[in-house]
């Protein structure tokens, strides 16, 4: 089968889904939950736009009054013979097991996109990990693995496939957040090319085997002790079977791309001897450690688990490398009580009475919660295997100084392949910042031949909270899973941010630092810290400032000032030629607020040509090398001792974006989620811009109201 040539779009993991899953949706039964919930509202969207699926017609989505009901809607039109979708994450998937048990039992070929989710225990969190899917393993739905956006859009489509031929239902999960909500430059499915590989004797076989009027039979009997456990195992033979089929739609999906899908893929030496067996996003930085290591003399490689369920042992030892002596499992999960962590046991037990029986299995935990997991991190876990005093059972990307499991990951090392320009954006929740670099991304993705990997980190206040977004360009193929720690350019978008939080310490010697702020060099001698300036000077940054606020104002944007400073990044970073890119940034500007009116355009044009005119290079003063040290910050005090403990200890931190420094023996007092009261009160942000001012004369005494209201309407 010769290789396709498909369209590339800049998308991130859920807008994959959403396009794929289209094509072989008949029915698509929602309930929104993040990170999920993009999925569900792209496919409305494209049913309302009249987009056809492989059926020729539109999907008919209908949203339910929880994700149990969404599942009782996705198994009743499946018994009708309709093929049905829905997407969901978390607590949200968990409410949908009893009826994933009875779509397995009954071969019915469903699929439930799952943006894998924390589940809540000692607290709620809406990130990513797999303790959601982890606890449908038992169910007897297929489970499939996709690592990246362009894994979603792929490997979205075998889950379809393989469900239809397999004739059962399929999880098909991805990293919350990181994966689904991950801008990548992707090739994208053509449903003409999805219509080729469909098995369509296996679509009709479902249809006709719908409950009919026309040809009635019975479903959802209740058996006794007697017949239920051989009616249970007669299910075995679909089970043996199920492998081979993905596997086959695997080969139908890499006929036309090109590609290498299969059930475990390899990646490193081919004579490696510490190997990493695990699955998800962390895959991708994984790959990039691999790449550093290897060229530096190393022997190591990884195995990428797609096809969790059913898990064929002999799939995972066809690419295990042969000289492998040690093996690290990673699991994005934690099951307390546990004797190992799911994945873990299953390494173990596939590799029992096999030429690999005897060598050393280490167990590690990693990324809950969306935890950033650096190069460093999984570097650690390779040294662990190399020492010679191992930890069996270990975590990353933490300190644990009280059970002592962390492995030690100190080296600050930038894996990135050579020519990515790395970027990192400081902005204020609603400020328009991400949705200006979401522009930048799809700019420079689908304008150039680089490729672009946008990630954007949110404050969980949302609206008025922080958010640092996360760019990526280059020749080469980003794997980066992680958040940008060797940046070539750092923007501050407000103020108030510089005395605050670190915001210069990830950027490169000679990188450009823009802070968008109408000081003066005295002023900024003044308004800066001694750390932020000496770290400037001794590291030859190329500092420019813009007065975006001022500008806003002056042409009636007001606090939305996304525009400006996008048309200054794109001056000073030279990532596309500048009148280039000012014609693609007016482009885009017209396509984001066109509905909005001219007026609402032009205005963007005006901040596009002043973010680009009014940028102002900051000459270094000498004397900035020499800055002392700063005053440290005042303590919080009172007479709640709890309290005090908990803000200083936990609060400031995690305020001056600094929780992930703190160790685990910080939450010893907090371990079941019971924080003290009244922690609210020494939360001060100060990140106003302008300070409001009370003007008596504009407010009306109330006693005035009496005068102008008639009698009825005052209570």
């Amino acid at each position: 089968m010769a290789k396709i040539n498909r369209q590339t779009k800049t998308m991130d993991g859920n807008n994959a889904v959403g396009h794929v899953s289209y094509a072989f949706t008949d029915v698509a039964a929602i309930y929104p939950i993040t990170p999920s919930s993009v999925m569900a509202d792209d496919v409305d969207k494209y049913a309302a736009a009249g987009r056809e699926n492989l059926f020729g017609q539109q999907v008919k989505v209908t949203e339910m009054q929880s994700e149990a009901g969404a599942a009782g809607a996705v198994h009743g039109s499946l018994m009708a013979g309709a093929l049905t979708t829905t997407f969901t994450a978390s607590q949200g998937l968990l409410l949908m097991i009893p009826n994933i048990y009875k779509m397995a039992g009954e071969f019915l070929p469903g699929v439930i996109h799952v943006s894998a989710r924390t589940l809540a225990s000692h607290a709620l969190s809406i990130f990513g990990d797999h303790q959601d899917i982890y606890a449908c393993r038992q169910t007897g739905s297929a489970m499939l693995c996709s690592n990246n956006p362009q894994e979603c859009m792929d490997l979205g489509a075998v889950a379809h496939l393989a469900a239809i031929e397999g004739k059962m239902p399929f999880i098909h999960f991805f990293d919350g957040f990181r994966t689904s909500h991950e801008l990548q430059k992707i090739n994208v499915w053509d449903y003409e090319d999805l219509r080729d590989i469909t098995n369509w004797d296996a679509v009709e076989e479902f249809r006709s085997n719908a409950l009919n009027p026309e040809h009635p039979s019975t479903r959802g009997t209740a058996q006794n002790d007697d017949i239920f456990f051989q009616a249970r195992e007669a299910s075995n033979t679909h089970y043996n079977k199920l492998a081979g089929v993905v596997k086959n739609c695997m080969d139908k999906v890499n006929g036309k791309l090109g590609t290498d899908y299969k059930p475990f893929n390899y990646y490193g030496a081919e004579d490696a001897e510490n190997v990493i067996i695990a699955m998800g996003s962390g895959c991708e930085t994984i790959e990039e450690v691999i790449d550093y290591l290897n060229a530096n003399g190393k022997k190591v490689g990884l195995i990428k688990v797609r096809l969790y369920r059913p898990f064929v042992a002999q799939y995972l030892l066809d690419v295990m490398p042969k000289t492998v002596k040690k093996v690290s499992v990673l699991d994005r999960t934690k099951e307390p009580g546990s004797i190992g962590e799911p994945l873990y046991l299953d390494i173990l037990a596939a590799l029992k009475d096999s030429d690999f029986s005897q060598i050393p299995v280490y167990s590690g935990r990693y990324g809950l919660s969306s935890k950033d997991t650096t190069p460093a991190d999984f570097i650690a876990v390779y040294k662990n295997m190399e020492s010679e005093t191992p930890k069996k059972l270990f975590t990353i990307g933490i300190v644990d100084d009280v059970t002592e499991l962390s492995l030690e990951s100190n080296e600050k090392i930038d894996t990135t392949p050579k020519g990515t320009t790395s970027c990192k954006f400081w902005g204020l929740g609603a400020d328009g910042t991400v949705g200006a670099n979401k522009n930048s991304i799809k700019i420079i993705g689908d304008n150039t031949d680089m490729y672009a990997q946008g990630y954007f980190a949110y404050d969980s206040k949302k609206s008025g909270g922080l958010t640092v977004s996360h760019l990526r360009f280059g020749k080469s193929p980003i794997k980066s899973t992680y958040y940008v720690n060797h940046a070539d350019f750092v923007a501050c978008h407000n103020p108030s941010y510089v005395d605050k939080y670190d915001i210069v310490k990830d950027l490169k010697k000679g990188g450009i630092f823009l802070l968008n702020c109408g000081w003066s060099v005295e002023e900024l001698s003044k308004h800066l810290p001694n750390k932020m300036k000496k770290y400037i000077a001794l590291n030859d940054i190329k500092f420019y400032t813009i007065d975006g606020i001022k500008i806003g104002k002056e042409i009636g944007l007001g606090g939305r000032i996304n525009t400006v400073l996008q048309s200054a990044f794109f001056k000073l970073t030279g990532i596309i030629e500048p009148e280039k890119a000012v014609k693609l940034m007016k482009e885009a500007a017209k396509k984001s607020y066109g509905r909005k009116g001219e007026k609402i355009v032009n205005m963007n044009y005006e901040a596009i040509d002043r973010g680009a005119q009014d940028v102002k290079k900051v000459e270094i003063p000498s004397e900035w090398k020499n800055a002392g040290e700063d005053e440290s910050k005042a303590q919080a005090s009172g007479d709640n001792k709890c309290l005090v403990d908990y803000v200083n200890n936990v609060l400031k931190p995690v305020n001056a974006y600094k929780g992930n420094d703190l160790p685990v023996s910080a939450f010893l007092n907090y371990a079941d989620g019971a924080v003290p009261n009244g922690s609210a009160a020494y939360e001060k942000r100060g990140i106003a811009v302008d300070v409001p001012e009370w003007k008596p004369e504009n407010c009306i005494p109330v006693s005035y109201t009496h005068l102008t209201l008639p009698t009825k309407r005052i209570v």
